[in-house]
């Protein structure tokens, strides 16, 4: 009788009433209550939450969710590719065989059709660069020139007397950042907005530990392999100008493959741990460094946070100078520190205190020079 009264103060039609509840008839103009739950509701915001017997006790569990699935990784990369301006393309499976000879692959490893439908598909591609090529080539004839795509697909080898399937994910530019405007002209997408890209896509997979090898391979000029706990990641780098001319193409390319089956079994596990705003200051300090040429960056990266795990914050180079007065295979580096202490203000002697440590040991492990 109560849930009576409150219905019909709420302009709820009672039509029926049986053993297994009320037949209702809602007014039109309640769009909001569609559902028998949306009743539910009503009548206890009536009647009154308050008055309503609960236990003292509330007992509930809570599942964890379960990992995601690789088509809902594959949908987020892929719209993380769009926002930076990446175009999706999707090639064929079957390709020429004279691509595989083009790139150098081993041929061993081709699977060939037994009854192929022409003799430009007669294989099945075991890298998905040619692909990415054929589709530069087409827009820049039809005058496209700033171009950034990428492709989720398959590659196909044939090892140990097994055919194997590889899930791979392939960026390809070329062009300028931008097009040209009164405020600014567009910058050339070289090897490092690639290889910024290419650490966006681990950074928002939860991948963020892995070595830089410089990479030599067939098809690039200048390359590098990114590699975790030995199993690679991604390659990538500028293509040769004469894979190019192959396809027609005049102007510089760069190219990833990433292992995407590989980046999927390890996406999500890295945990992460937040903090705090630090409400004391960082300090800033550089250091001239002059070095041997063939010593890259990420020596001095790395040799700075093992010599200085407690301050040390980052280390970040800002200008790299070669020639005029400097020695013949020397190159000088301009680096700079950050230092932080979580609890106080950091005083001058800590400060410089951990600046000759760092200077020690470049000059030990590194045989630098301060300039």
């Amino acid at each position: 009788d109560t849930i009576k009264s409150i219905l019909t103060s709420l302009d709820i039609r009672v039509k029926s009433v049986t053993e297994s509840g009320l037949g209702l008839e809602i007014p039109f103009y309640r769009v909001d209550v569609q559902r028998e739950v949306d009743v539910i509701e009503e009548i206890l915001r009536v009647y009154g939450y308050n008055n309503i017997p609960n236990n003292d006790k509330f007992t509930a569990s809570i599942t964890p969710p379960p990992r995601p699935e690789p088509h809902r990784i594959q949908d987020k990369i892929g719209d993380q590719l769009a926002a930076l301006g990446f175009y999706e393309i999707l090639g064929n499976s079957l390709t020429n065989p004279a691509y595989h000879e083009m790139l150098s692959v081993k041929p061993g490893e081709e699977i060939r059709l037994l009854n192929p439908l022409s003799q430009e598909l007669s294989a099945m591609r075991m890298d998905m660069l040619s692909n990415g090529l054929e589709t530069v080539a087409h827009n820049l004839n039809r005058k496209q020139q700033d171009l950034r795509f990428f492709e989720f697909g398959k590659t196909y080898h044939y090892r140990e007397d097994k055919r194997i399937e590889e899930n791979r994910l392939s960026l390809i530019i070329c062009g300028n950042t931008h097009k040209d405007h009164w405020t600014a002209k567009g910058l050339p997408m070289g090897f490092f907005y690639l290889k910024s890209v290419v650490a966006a896509v681990l950074e928002r997979l939860g991948i963020p530990g892995y070595d830089e090898i410089p990479l030599t391979d067939e098809r690039f000029s200048e390359a590098l392999s990114l590699v975790c706990s030995g199993k690679n990641l991604a390659d990538f780098g500028l293509v040769k100008a004469g894979i190019c001319k192959g396809f027609d193409i005049k102007q510089p390319v760069l190219y990833a493959s990433l292992n995407w089956d590989e980046l999927i079994d390890r996406a999500g596990k890295t945990s992460f741990t937040f903090q705090e705003i630090p409400k004391f200051p960082k300090v800033k300090r550089d250091f001239a460094l002059m070095l041997d040429d063939q010593i890259p960056f990420e020596a001095v990266h790395k040799l700075a946070l093992k010599s200085e795990q407690k301050l040390l914050q980052d280390v970040q180079l800002f200008d790299v100078y070669t020639g005029g007065s400097l020695p013949k295979g020397k190159k000088s580096y301009a680096v700079s520190f950050s230092l932080l202490d979580r609890k106080k203000t950091l005083t001058d002697k800590q400060i410089d205190a951990v600046m000759k440590r760092l200077q020690k040991q470049f000059e030990k492990e590194l045989g630098a020079e301060l300039r």
